[in-house]
């Protein structure tokens, strides 16, 4: 029996959830799902341009497992990006960063991945 997953911390929630080609309506479109722990490790990694030593620490996860999720993120997006397909952002087991300094956590949020046609996430 697999480990359960490890809570991994977001800073916040997407603003947007579903990002698709202009022009093509959705019901001719096929949907990749990027959980919001993804969409978080591409906002470390690429955006902020963080080592992965320092995003997977502020996702509260180790290096590797850091590394396996933005690679998934990654490819991920790259496929809806070459093949016009749109991008759904949702799920995953996730909590915020903790807000106080002694680093109190909340209850993790074990929510269900976003239905796409690519559900091998």
């Amino acid at each position: 029996m697999p480990r359960p997953t490890k809570c991994r911390w977001i800073s916040n929630r997407p603003q947007a959830t579903l990002f698709k080609p202009q022009g093509l309506p959705m019901h001719q479109l096929q949907q990749v799902a990027l959980a919001e722990d993804e969409l978080e490790a591409l906002r470390l990694a690429d955006w902020e341009n963080l080592s992965h030593e320092k995003a997977a620490e502020a996702m509260n996860v180790s290096r590797a497992t850091f590394g396996r999720i933005v690679a998934r993120a990654r490819k991920n997006t790259a496929d809806a990006l070459i093949h016009g397909k749109a991008i759904a952002i949702g799920g995953g087991t996730v909590d915020y960063q903790p807000e106080h300094p002694c680093g109190r956590r909340r209850y993790c949020l074990d929510r269900p991945p976003v239905k796409g046609e690519d559900d091998n996430i």
